[in-house]
């Protein structure tokens, strides 16, 4: 009796996060004004960490910066499910996420940012979440 199993990737595949990550990084970014469509920075696969600076120096006056995992989230529409970041200031966290949404907090200052992932061989069409920025999601 013979059986065959295909093995492939998935978001409880441990190794995945285990190991050394593909690099992402973007920087010298220009995050529109609150009141705006939010910036939304887009990964192929899922992420093991992210890392989210703002790159204004903390000499010039302080133009926080809105980070959030849905475009609701980051708006305030339903909750105010984001986090700010002031002048030079960086989040760091292991979330598995495919995307991230950047927005002033600023009415009338865009502000800067860079962000760094590490990114798993696990392709972004297996977190099939869509966060509504609702339930303390962002």
């Amino acid at each position: 009796m013979s059986s065959s199993f295909t093995y492939t990737y998935g978001l409880g595949h441990v190794p995945s996060y285990q190991t050394s990550a593909r690099p992402y990084l973007t920087a010298s970014l220009t995050i529109p004004t609150e009141g705006s469509t939010p910036m939304e920075i887009t990964f192929d696969s899922v992420s093991r960490f992210i890392v989210i600076t703002n790159t204004l120096p903390g000499s010039e006056p302080n133009v926080p910066l809105r980070f959030g995992f849905s475009e609701n989230g980051i708006n305030g529409a339903v909750n105010n499910n984001y986090g700010i970041l002031n002048n030079s200031e960086s989040f760091e966290a292991e979330f598995k996420v495919t995307s991230v949404f950047l927005l002033s907090d600023s009415s009338t200052l865009e502000c800067s940012a860079s962000v760094i992932a590490g990114l798993t061989g696990i392709a972004a069409t297996h977190l099939t979440n869509n966060w509504s920025g609702s339930s303390g999601v962002g």
